[in-house]
């Protein structure tokens, strides 16, 4: 089998191939050059942070260093905190317990004075009643017993005025009937 492939065709494909190649080998380098001002970019950037970063670094360790003994009693000291919150908060339980209980005590005892207080009121007003009553009643038996005779006592005097002033008109109207004469009726 023989192939009649043209020389031209091998050429062709032969300059495109190194053509290819040569391209490619442009692109590698520019990707180099791309690279290296990148890592001397970064290079730069690393330098400053370094410059910048260090410091911070150093000076945030110092201040971790001091903070960490501050850091320690102030968390001891809200352990200690928390733990009188505790007892507070547990004392308070009791007291309002406590209070509680004597509350309802005293609600019981007010209830029984209250109860015997309305037992001695209505025993008061019974008596004051009946008082009042009694001396209702003795008021109008007095009143009957004393006006009755004093009514005969007072209508007995109003007789013997009476009696008295027909004994004096006559003896007055006798005198004057004898000088005035014919003036009697």
């Amino acid at each position: 089998m023989a192939h009649n492939i043209p020389e031209w065709v091998y050429i062709a494909f032969t300059a495109v191939t190194a053509g290819g190649v040569l391209l490619q080998a442009l692109v590698l380098l520019f990707m180099l050059f791309a690279v290296r001002g990148a890592l001397k970019q970064f290079s730069e950037l690393s330098k400053k942070a370094e410059e910048h970063a260090v410091p911070v670094l150093e000076s945030t360790k110092e201040l971790l260093k001091d903070l960490s003994p501050k850091l320690k009693v102030a968390t001891q000291n809200l352990v200690e905190v928390s733990q009188t919150a505790k007892e507070v908060s547990q004392n308070a339980k009791e007291v309002s317990n406590t209070v509680k209980v004597e509350s309802a005590q005293i609600a019981v005892t007010l209830n029984d004075v209250l109860q015997r207080a309305s037992v001695q009121v209505d025993r008061v007003d019974e008596m004051v009643t009946g008082t009042l009553s009694s001396v209702a009643h003795a008021t109008a038996t007095l009143q009957k017993a004393v006006s009755g005779p004093a009514r005969q006592v007072g209508a007995l005097l109003s007789g013997l005025r009476a009696g008295f002033d027909v004994l004096r008109k006559k003896d007055n109207n006798g005198v004057h009937a004898a000088a005035e004469g014919d003036d009697f009726v």
